[in-house]
């Protein structure tokens, strides 16, 4: 005969006190359930929508009427640039550029109304004494090394392809040139640092420089 189950049940503790050790019965045991997380993201992602329709709309307001609203159309430089030229041309056709002030007279060059009034003011100080700033010296500096530099690559070069030397002289030739790449390069990457933005250069890759001469 099947014996009754007590009405009240035991406590967690004491259920567990109870439960024989290794009964496969008892070997699976199931935890509660965790809240779902589906209920959290969906606040979130209301917030990540409405933060991204803000920042198109500000996007929008930057840029010309023509382009404005079409969120899903690829926006480059160059839809801008078209932009741009098109009011142009539309300007000019209309006459709006005839009868401006200053027609007909040279222009005024003292000063540049779009740099920085202490660059400006140190650029003309260094130009009435007769004198560049640093990277516009520096500047010319590289660009005689590296033709003079490219000369003497293309002499080595000449001479092992004619055979008026060695391989050794091309190896000690070779070494002592890239040594000297390396020092160009080093000057480039500070000409770089100090450079205004949109005029720095590149270096020189001796593979590059190389095949160059090849072709």
């Amino acid at each position: 005969m099947a014996a009754r189950l007590p009405r009240t049940l035991p406590s967690s503790s004491s259920l567990v006190t109870q439960i024989p050790a290794g009964n496969p019965l008892f070997s699976v045991v199931s935890r509660p359930r965790r809240a779902s997380s589906s209920s959290s993201e969906k606040p979130n992602n209301k917030i990540a929508d409405r933060l991204s329709s803000v920042i198109d709309a500000v996007n929008d307001r930057m840029l010309p009427p023509e382009l404005r609203g079409q969120r899903n159309n690829a926006r480059s430089e160059t839809d801008i640039i078209n932009v741009v030229e098109q009011r142009i041309w539309h300007s000019m056709e209309e006459g709006h550029f005839e009868n401006l002030p200053g027609k007909g007279k040279p222009l005024n060059l003292t000063t540049n109304p779009h740099a920085d009034p202490a660059e400006d003011t140190l650029y003309r100080i260094l130009s009435k004494n007769g004198c560049a700033p640093e990277w516009v010296e520096l500047n010319k500096e590289i660009r005689g090394e590296v033709s003079e530099w490219r000369l003497a690559l293309k002499k080595a070069w000449f001479k092992k392809c004619n055979g008026d030397g060695n391989d050794s002289d091309w190896t000690q030739g070779s070494q002592v040139l890239k040594m000297q790449l390396r020092d160009i390069n080093n000057k480039v990457f500070r000409y770089n640092l100090i450079v205004p933005f949109g005029r720095q250069m590149f270096g020189l890759n001796w593979e590059k420089e190389v095949d160059r001469i090849e072709d």
